[in-house]
């Protein structure tokens, strides 16, 4: 029996003795997070936005193990919220069907949630109309034609059902009594609700795919509204991924479970708890890049020289070296080796210890530079 199933369906409840303190501690950080940014400039507020933005988008498709091009969602994100980033690449449509969605539920996070606003999220989902190579339905409620929703693993014949949704005919009634309810405003905290919608959607399961995906996409739209704030700094996406696999097993856990849902909230709150760590992060990363772009200011600089010192800065993947800077910048080695030796010169890069053929640079440490 699933939760659904129970007679007092949906009405959930938890012990606020063991959720209060962890939430007081998730307000706080929450809190501290927002007056840091807020204390940024503004451009260093979409730096950090862009950032947050970008790996949500790629992190909430990778969940589901849909792998997307982080600098087509870059661009995309930079594109739709009117930022200049120099060089930006084109991106598909799907890539830009799940920027849009994050970006509505989250620039727009104070609009009524309908049917209609999730039909336009699932169609910007699945531009296409098919998921993979199958063809499903696209912009309203799954229905009876495929047979029992259900969340499966495993191999071939050998599948695992982890959870089967509410039969497609009563989606529309369950759905209508989950809008009614997200547009209500309850006497409980906003991210509490978060947490509760989060479940109660995956649990109705209302769309033949897409479902972990939207059920993001709402909990985000429900911290802005905690936050109350359109801009993001932190990324729940990104955490989830983390922990996927304690996402899952929760999900069942409570799914197989009764009413009494503590357990999720607890685990929610914690997951929400690290992912405002991990944001205190990043914003760590976008001051120190600010830095150096303070240092390289008075610097000269070719627009390679700007694009590769970008990349080094964004999280540059193995060690740079002469053919890397070649490959990336589209020139020669002998042009990308005077590149470097110029940076160099400009105590801008420096070298690793080994040399030879296996010569790599790597950025000067700004501790040691007085500026």
């Amino acid at each position: 029996m699933y939760i659904y199933q129970l007679l007092k369906w949906p009405n959930f409840t938890w012990d606020t003795e063991v959720i209060t303190p962890l939430l007081t501690s998730v307000r706080y950080k929450q809190g501290k997070l927002t007056g840091r940014m807020m204390g940024l400039g503004f451009s260093l507020q979409e730096e950090a936005e862009l950032k947050t933005l970008t790996e949500d988008v790629l992190k909430t498709s990778e969940i589901e193990g849909e792998f997307l091009n982080p600098e087509q969602v870059r661009s995309s994100v930079a594109r739709k919220l009117g930022m200049d980033i120099g060089s930006s690449v084109p991106s598909d449509r799907h890539v830009d069907g799940v920027v849009e969605m994050l970006l509505d539920a989250t620039k727009h996070f104070s609009q009524t949630l309908s049917d209609e606003r999730l039909f336009g999220w699932h169609a910007a989902l699945f531009p296409t109309g098919r998921s993979g190579m199958f063809k499903i339905t696209v912009g309203d409620w799954r229905t009876a034609q495929e047979g029992p929703m259900q969340v499966v693993s495993g191999a071939m014949g050998r599948e695992i059902v982890h959870f089967e949704a509410p039969i497609a005919e009563k989606v529309p009634d369950e759905m209508q009594a989950f809008l009614t309810w997200f547009n209500e405003n309850q006497s409980y905290d906003l991210i509490l609700k978060a947490g509760i919608a989060h479940l109660w959607f995956v649990t109705i399961h209302p769309f033949d795919d897409g479902n972990g995906r939207i059920a993001r996409a709402l909990t985000d739209l429900l911290l802005a509204r905690s936050d109350e704030s359109s801009q993001r700094f932190y990324s729940m996406s990104s955490q989830i991924q983390k922990e996927r696999k304690t996402y899952y097993t929760m999900l069942e856990r409570t799914q197989k479970g009764d009413l009494e849902i503590t357990d999720w909230l607890f685990w929610f709150l914690s997951c929400l708890e690290r992912a405002l760590t991990e944001a205190e992060q990043t914003l760590d990363t976008v001051l120190t890049k600010a830095r150096y772009w303070t240092y390289f200011s008075t610097k000269i600089l070719n627009e390679r020289q700007h694009f590769m010192l970008n990349k080094l800065m964004d999280g540059f993947e193995g060690k740079l070296n002469t053919s890397k800077w070649a490959k990336m910048t589209k020139v020669s080695n002998d042009t990308a080796l005077r590149d470097i030796q110029n940076l160099e010169n400009q105590q801008v890069l420096v070298r690793e210890d080994a040399g030879g053929r296996s010569t790599h640079y790597q950025l000067i440490d700004l501790k040691k530079i007085d500026f």
